[in-house]
């Protein structure tokens, strides 16, 4: 059996998550939900394959470690602390916003 990750959300992305459902449910309660379990989903999968998600583009978060799961129209920015076995789930924010200056 390989390694499990623990899944370790900063608090910036904790509230990133709940503003993005907050903002869905104000038009659409159940598709706020079911874009939640995505989400979970989605992430939990990093437990078990913490190198799925893609490397940026950008340099700078290449070299700090960076890889990004995309979960429909949202970047899900993270880091895998392997001493740790851990995955640091950073940022989620939506795709077209510019997202340098957010990390």
């Amino acid at each position: 059996m390989s390694k499990k990750y623990n899944i370790n959300y900063l608090p910036i992305a904790q509230k990133d998550l709940i503003d993005i459902i907050e903002y869905i449910q104000e038009d659409n309660p159940n598709a706020a939900l079911k874009f939640l379990d995505q989400i979970e989903e989605t992430i939990s999968k990093l437990e078990y394959f913490p190198y799925m998600g893609t490397m940026p583009k950008d340099n700078l978060l290449q070299y700090k470690g960076y890889r990004i799961l995309i979960i429909q129209s949202y970047l899900v920015f993270y880091v895998i602390k392997e001493n740790f076995l851990e995955v640091e789930i950073r940022r989620i924010i939506h795709g077209k916003r510019k997202y340098v200056f957010l990390l």
